[in-house]
């Protein structure tokens, strides 16, 4: 059996591919259990960030509506949704910044997936589409929160409520994603991105996308995670390297302690 999900390594780079380009990288059960189980293990390595990717040419095509079943029990679909919950949860909180490489298709919950990471780059030929309401469904996988964050709360409801696809070039424009890439070579841009990431400070990025993640929030809850996490980071290794490095007029060297 092919591994729904593969990790791999460059450099400090860990890369996750979604693995099974015959149906364009849909969530099928093996695959989304799987790729809960590496992006745990990515995060728990010391890859200081990630790279995730799809397979044959698409990122991920949503839902695998082979396996739906309509007459499955209430605690089951709930079940089903609270497990791709983990991955999204991952990609939002987890320590490491999450970079997305986003070829051919991004439709549904690929969408979600995509938008759950710190930045996203596409190829030029990408493709997206909030495409639930065509099974009469509505978004998950956190895409209420993530798209309008993104997009703003107008363009949002147009995307979620048509379900009009959006080429790469309208996709920039929108800010739905952060940069574009030529058709072939969006992994290794995402890769050489990836590498700006990772020579940031490990601890502050973790406590920054912490903190995002909890937007949006009132002024005072605002105030009181900066009086928490800057006063904590202030303490650290990678603080003082920061500061000797500006002071001395040469590039910081941060080590994540």
């Amino acid at each position: 059996m092919t591994e729904p999900v593969l990790l791999s390594r460059d450099g400090e780079i860990a890369v996750v591919t979604l693995n099974e380009p015959e149906r364009r990288n849909a969530l099928s059960i093996p695959l989304r259990e799987r790729l809960a189980e590496v992006l745990d293990q990515a995060m728990a390595s010391d890859a200081r960030a990630i790279v995730l990717t799809g397979a044959g040419g698409n990122f991920c095509s949503g839902g695998d509506i082979r396996s739906f079943d309509p007459n499955a029990p209430l605690v089951d679909v709930r079940d089903r949704i609270g497990r791709l919950h983990r991955v999204i949860r991952l990609l939002l909180t987890g320590r490491k910044p999450v970079i997305a490489a986003v070829d051919g298709y991004a439709f549904g919950a690929g969408v979600s997936i995509a938008l759950a990471c710190d930045h996203v780059i596409a190829a030029r030929d990408a493709r997206f589409c909030a495409s639930f309401n065509r099974v009469a469904l509505m978004a998950d996988l956190g895409l209420l929160y993530t798209l309008p964050l993104r997009v703003g709360s107008g363009k949002a409801r147009e995307l979620l409520m048509l379900g009009e696809i959006v080429g790469a070039e309208e996709a920039l424009a929108i800010r739905l994603v952060d940069r574009l890439a030529e058709p072939g070579k969006v992994l290794a841009a995402a890769i050489e991105r990836a590498r700006l990431f990772a020579a940031a400070p490990p601890v502050a990025l973790a406590m920054t996308k912490s903190a995002l993640a909890r937007m949006p929030a009132t002024l005072e809850t605002v105030l009181q995670m900066e009086v928490d996490g800057q006063s904590a980071l202030f303490r650290t290794e990678d603080h003082a390297e920061g500061r000797n490095a500006f002071l001395e007029k040469r590039p910081p060297s941060f080590k994540g302690q």
